[in-house]
């Protein structure tokens, strides 16, 4: 991944993705069962291609690395990979990775009577009322990426 990181102190580590990739992996369509497992297993033959099932608009699609817990219970934690698609509009109670005093962030974003709050997801942290005009939703955040 080349890194396309754009701000000193960023909360997020940016990363351009490279969709010309392909690497198919055995994929299990019925699903996996947490309790018993499956003898059908054994006989999987099904593959699928991260990059073609996350990756919807390849030149408008970054991966992003969290720095912090300020999304924690939104299941989003520190380290986890994000993949923002920039081509997407921004809408009420999407995670959105935006630009704002010099730095990324992710926050859930909420708009109201024409002002945009920036809601974390973490009681230790309190919502941001958006008056910078330096201010730019840079992405919409379309699936996590998690180290279990």
């Amino acid at each position: 991944m080349k890194s396309c990181k754009q701000a000193k102190h960023s909360i997020i580590d940016i990363f351009s993705v490279s969709a010309e990739t392909q690497l198919e992996l055995p994929y299990v369509e019925e699903g996996i069962s947490a309790g018993f497992p499956s003898p059908a297993l054994d006989f999987v033959n099904l593959t699928i291609d991260l990059n073609r099932h996350l990756i919807k608009n390849p030149s408008a699609t970054f991966y992003g690395r969290v720095k912090g817990e300020s999304l924690k219970n939104a299941g989003i934690n520190d380290g986890d990979l994000l993949v923002i698609d920039r081509s997407l509009e921004p809408a009420n109670g999407k995670i959105a990775v935006c630009y704002i005093d010099g730095e990324f962030t992710a926050k859930r974003i909420q708009v109201n009577q024409k002002k945009i709050w920036l809601l974390p997801e973490n009681e230790n942290y309190q919502p941001i009322l958006v008056n910078d005009e330096n201010f730019l939703i840079w992405g919409i955040v379309t699936y996590v990426i998690k180290k279990v």
